[in-house]
């Protein structure tokens, strides 16, 4: 029986209908030597960008690994969704934690890797360690344990899923949550409704600020940026660190199949800047043509539908904007023509 070649295409975002790539350009999901590490299954809402992110995250940590790599889990939405009791979605040796200590365990089996390697003559482990969880594990409970992992410089990458609220528990604040955004504990009620303005942490920087070796941000809108940004980190010794933004219809009040329309507008509008920092300096930036307006992205979300209503509130539309004008100014993210 004459078999045929399998071929291989991407139909997404900027393409003109179907073109056929080269294997180098291909996404490790566009091959059949994927790892399927998060496999089918899993209770992932419908458009969960959470899901999305971390299918390719962790499928590009094996591939750049040769398949040796070990996952720590922290409690929240991918844990749950990933691992009703007694079934599992993963495929690779993986551990969940408490809510707050990923990083930590993340840490200790790296530390007991590096012991099995000195016993058996080794200069370093093969098999290398990843942590993960969402932006309350990391943002929040979390938060100590991943700066002491920053701290000691541990060979661990911890990746964090930001979907900007506690989705898992009833869409509670998290400190990554964007003002102005309603959530369970932050209802759009007062002068200024949703979330305070001058509250929250911008973990990227915390971790620059620990001049760590790679820090780096991503969204799903981009899966070959996402994963060319893992593989560069498991190319590299130490503590490093990735921050994915992904939209979450059910917190966020998004259609579900806005889930990359909105992480291209996080990024477009300059309130998500992407970017790569290593030991605390800025080395790569991902630019943007033209700069939209902040309400591109705000209007298809019901949290911030109270900007909208009878009493539109354009003040705090203009303090939002002015925050997304500011990551323009800071990252340099806007593409702007070379002088003559």
């Amino acid at each position: 029986m004459s078999q045929q070649q399998v071929k291989f295409y991407q139909t997404g975002t900027f393409t003109v209908g179907n073109r056929l790539l080269a294997p180098e350009q291909r996404s490790v999901q566009a091959s059949v030597e994927r790892s399927n590490s998060l496999n089918s299954g899993h209770r992932a809402c419908q458009g969960c960008g959470e899901a999305l992110g971390a299918r390719y995250a962790v499928d590009a940590a094996m591939r750049a690994t040769q398949g040796q790599l070990i996952a720590a889990n922290a409690t929240g939405c991918l844990e749950v969704f990933s691992t009703p009791y007694p079934e599992t979605s993963w495929q690779l040796p993986w551990i969940h934690s408490l809510f707050g200590n990923a990083a930590a365990v993340g840490t200790g089996i790296a530390a007991a890797l590096k012991i099995k390697a000195v016993k058996a003559g080794l200069a370093a482990s093969q098999v290398r360690v990843i942590a993960q969880g969402g932006d309350g594990g990391t943002t929040d409970i979390g938060f100590g344990c991943l700066s002491g992992m920053f701290e000691r410089n541990d060979d661990v990458l911890y990746i964090c899923y930001d979907n900007e609220a506690y989705m898992n528990t009833g869409v509670q604040r998290s400190s990554a949550t964007p003002p102005g955004a309603r959530t369970a504990t932050t209802m759009a009620v007062g002068s200024e409704p949703g979330a305070e303005f001058g509250r929250g942490k911008n973990l990227p920087q915390i971790a620059m600020a620990h001049e760590i070796p790679y820090v780096a941000t991503a969204t799903v809108a981009d899966l070959h940026d996402l994963e060319a940004k893992v593989e560069k980190a498991m190319s590299l010794h130490g503590a490093r660190y990735l921050h994915v933004l992904v939209p979450c219809p059910l917190g966020w009040g998004s259609a579900s199949h806005d889930t990359i329309k909105l992480a291209r507008l996080a990024r477009e509008t300059g309130i998500f800047p992407v970017f790569e920092a290593e030991h605390g300096e800025v080395t790569q930036v991902t630019r943007i043509r033209r700069q939209l307006p902040v309400e591109e992205y705000l209007k298809p979300q019901k949290r911030f539908a109270h900007l909208f209503g009878a009493k539109p509130q354009a003040g705090m539309l203009a303090r939002i904007q002015a925050d997304a004008d500011r990551n323009i100014r800071r990252f340099k993210l806007l593409d702007l023509p070379e002088e003559q």
